[in-house]
């Protein structure tokens, strides 16, 4: 049995004193969310968490994606939207993630910074004491040279090739030590660092940025100035305002396409005219590849199609001409749409709207139709351009007050029976240039086509930042890959008819080509070599 005596305590000793659990607590909390483990899982979570931003709708991107997604999953898509499934990058568990690694990365960074630094002011380590112990050892050269001479020789060689060396005396001759690739963790530290500047960029381009889209037809009657109302779509960034975006205003005059002969685009482009802070308007074109670049906004070209030109006649001889985008639902321009006609019918005698009298059409735009009646276009061109067509008489149901989608017809109008179905179970084929009667004595005429094109308007003042960032990260990780730590020994002792050398090569991070480096590093200690 063993016995632990007490050890005595007098009135002088004071007692030892206990960490603060919170303070330890929060030390080893800095010390896990600082480690590069716990950086890379982040970096790793990031990736996870943007996925749903790819598989759903994005109501910053397509309000009326989400918009439509909610019709099709009504009971899923309520669920999905309390988990900010269509609101991704601007959930709080996105911005927890992004947070957090922002930080695991200050933490992890700084300090390595302050270590790198240290080591770039410090001089080499000297020479072991057996340098026969390390990976890579030459021993029994000899030179001619007094050993002082033949150390500051093997110096001048080691410095040509890059090596920061340092010579020292020590009892029994003299010793060099070089040390070469410290630029494996300048990279390292600027990837790291360049992907601080990216998260900065991200950060501060969604507080400070925004982005709009809107679809331009063809001519002058459709001029657009940049506002929010005139927007099809638009997101401002919590620190802009509506009052704080460019103003100017365009028109888009032409729109031309190529295609291959299976449909793929070739090119695309745009001539429109610009005017920007209220001066004199300038032709200019733009394409995909190619965006408009305005001061604070650049214009770029997101999508393309046709937008069918009808004219209603109504049963009192006023006609009204409509041009209304078709939305393409494939990559030969299949496009769909709808064309509302509510001012119409009107008696002018009492110039009242019968809102039962009025119209709208919904139906599809081949392109290029086939001879077998198939509602798909053969090619994206005009070729031999065939709208199909639907007509309803009613309620449209714009004055209900509920939204709506200008591209589909109200649904809950033709349930409810206010908007019935009144050119039968087909739908009428009409061409350019061809008037349809329906069964009330009105008409529609097929006038033309024009084109239109969908364009992104964005503003991101971190946009040079991120670039900066993107190219310094890959340089850091190029520089990171291909430069290696290694180390390299000289030992010179008095020997007789000169000096005996010993030379000793240890790789900080192993690679294959150190053995040749330290080879043709060494070949000069061969008794004999000059």
């Amino acid at each position: 049995m063993t016995v632990v005596e007490d050890r005595p305590t007098t009135a002088d000793t004071p007692p030892p004193k206990r960490p603060n659990p919170v303070w330890a607590l929060l030390r080893n909390s800095w010390r896990q969310l600082t480690s590069m483990r716990t950086a890379l899982i982040l970096l790793f979570l990031l990736a996870v968490a943007a996925v749903p931003g790819s598989i759903f709708p994005q109501r910053g991107v397509n309000r009326e994606n989400v918009s439509e997604y909610f019709a099709a999953n009504p009971k899923l898509a309520p669920i999905l939207d309390r988990f900010f499934a269509f609101d991704v990058y601007a959930s709080p568990w996105f911005a927890a993630i992004y947070l957090l690694l922002f930080t695991s990365l200050i933490g992890c960074v700084v300090p390595r910074l302050r270590d790198h630094f240290r080591a770039l002011t410090t001089v080499p380590p000297d020479a072991p004491k057996r340098l026969d112990r390390l990976p890579h050892h030459v021993d029994g050269g000899r030179r001619p040279e007094e050993p002082a001479a033949a150390a500051a020789d093997l110096a001048n060689r080691l410095r040509r090739s890059r090596f920061r060396t340092r010579v020292r005396e020590t009892p029994d001759g003299w010793t060099v030590a070089a040390e070469k690739g410290y630029l494996k963790e300048t990279g390292n530290l600027l990837f790291h660092f360049a992907m601080l500047a990216v998260l900065v960029g991200v950060g501060f381009g969604q507080w400070y940025g925004w982005h709009a889209n809107r679809l331009l037809i063809a001519g002058q009657d459709q001029e657009f100035c940049n506002a929010v109302t005139q927007h099809d779509e638009s997101v401002l960034g919590p620190r802009v305002d509506a009052s704080d975006l460019p103003e100017f205003c365009m028109w888009m005059t032409d729109f031309s396409s190529t295609f291959q002969e299976n449909g793929i685009p070739k090119s695309f482009r745009a001539n429109v005219q610009v005017s920007e802070g209220g001066g004199a308007y300038r032709q200019t074109s733009f394409s995909v590849n190619d965006p408009l670049r305005l001061a604070g906004a650049n214009i770029n070209l997101i999508g393309q199609g046709y937008a069918p030109v009808l004219r209603y006649t109504d049963r009192f001889g006023a006609s009204q001409e409509k041009v209304v985008a078709f939305l393409p639902t494939d990559n030969m321009l299949t496009s769909e749409g709808v064309v509302q006609f509510p001012d119409v019918n009107i008696d002018p005698a009492t110039d009242k709207r019968d809102p039962k009298l009025q119209m709208g059409f919904e139906g599809v735009f081949l392109p290029t139709g086939g001879d077998d009646g198939s509602a798909r276009s053969k090619y994206p061109a005009e070729n031999n351009p065939v709208l199909y067509l639907a007509a309803y008489r009613g309620d449209l149901g714009l004055d209900s007050g509920k939204p709506g989608s200008v591209y589909a017809l109200n649904r809950g109008q033709i349930q409810d029976g206010d908007l019935k179905k009144v050119s039968g179970e087909r739908p009428y084929v009409l061409r350019p240039g061809e008037k349809w009667t329906l069964d009330d004595g009105t008409t529609l005429e097929f006038v033309g086509t024009r084109r239109f094109a969908t364009i992104s308007i964005r503003h991101d003042p971190t946009q040079f930042l991120m670039l900066v960032g993107a190219v310094l990260g890959l340089a850091g990780l190029m520089l990171s890959l291909s430069v290696h730590r290694r180390r390299v020994w000289f030992r010179v002792v008095p020997a007789e008819g000169g000096s005996a050398i010993e030379a000793g090569g240890l790789p900080r991070t192993d690679y294959a080509g150190f053995g040749d480096e330290f080879t043709t590093l060494t070949r000069h200690v061969k008794e004999g070599t000059p």
